[in-house]
């Protein structure tokens, strides 16, 4: 007969000592023992003793006159190297097929690069949309979707040049100045995707989500293009998709 572990496929009381890290994780600061053995529904003395293995390992510390406990410098650590293992680019760019066979749309991967928000990775869907963009295309900031990403959830400092450039140029409707701009990606920030509708490019609609790193900054923008003018309406499955897509392969 299998023990528990062996049939749930894992180590229970490994699985415990995660979640508790977990929760500790997900309080962003100190906390009790009595609060953390609430908040994972374990006896007290049982979070003892796995705290008393944590303090011994330097992944939790505990403060002298509260008694409370928090992540210590070996969680720290094993932060710090994944974060530097872990690659925004590469990672998103192998999984963009499952996206463009979930919404049957062709979708792009741009990073900033030293001309602009650069096109990396073009995903073509089963029926391709015919556009003249391709690897190495530099989007615009102010007209394209992937480029209002970049605006709404990138550090701003690197675009200002472009920026700038751009806002002098503007016509019609774009803004003109740093007010405009904000009003622009104000409701796309609210809604965590941007957007362009055909005005820019006759027949052609797109939506973009950003992939945003620890500090919640685009680290990379995914966009979505289509010729259905409902894709930039509202938030459809095809939006969706897209939002679960980015938030899957950002932290935060």
């Amino acid at each position: 007969m299998k023990s528990e572990d062996e049939a749930s496929g894992g180590i229970q009381s490994l699985d415990a000592a995660l979640r508790l890290l977990a929760a500790m994780g997900e309080r962003h600061e100190a906390v009790s023992l009595s609060d953390l053995a609430r908040d994972c529904a374990m006896p007290p003395s049982k979070v003892h003793r796995y705290l008393a293995s944590f303090l011994h390992a330097g992944l939790v510390v505990q403060a002298v006159r509260s008694g409370k406990y928090d992540l210590g410098p070996g969680a720290i650590r094993l932060g710090l190297s994944a974060l530097a293992r872990h690659d925004f680019v590469n990672a998103t760019a192998d999984a963009m097929p499952d996206l463009v066979a979930q919404t049957g749309l062709t979708a792009l991967l741009s990073v900033w690069g030293t001309q602009g928000a650069t096109v990396v990775r073009w995903e073509r869907a089963a029926v391709p949309t015919v556009t003249s963009m391709g690897l190495g295309t530099v989007m615009p900031l102010l007209h394209s979707a992937t480029g209002r990403g970049f605006l709404a959830w990138a550090p701003q400092a690197p675009l200002q040049a472009i920026l700038t450039a751009e806002l002098a140029q503007a016509t019609g409707d774009l803004p003109r100045d740093a007010e405009g701009v904000a009003a622009l990606v104000a409701p796309m920030r609210a809604a965590g995707y941007a957007w362009v509708d055909g005005r820019f490019i006759p027949g052609l609609v797109a939506v973009a989500a950003p992939i945003l790193d620890w500090q919640g900054e685009a680290q990379a923008v995914v966009t979505l293009i289509g010729t259905d003018p409902a894709l930039a309406e509202g938030e459809g499955p095809a939006v969706r998709a897209l939002k679960g897509f980015a938030a899957g392969l950002s932290f935060g």
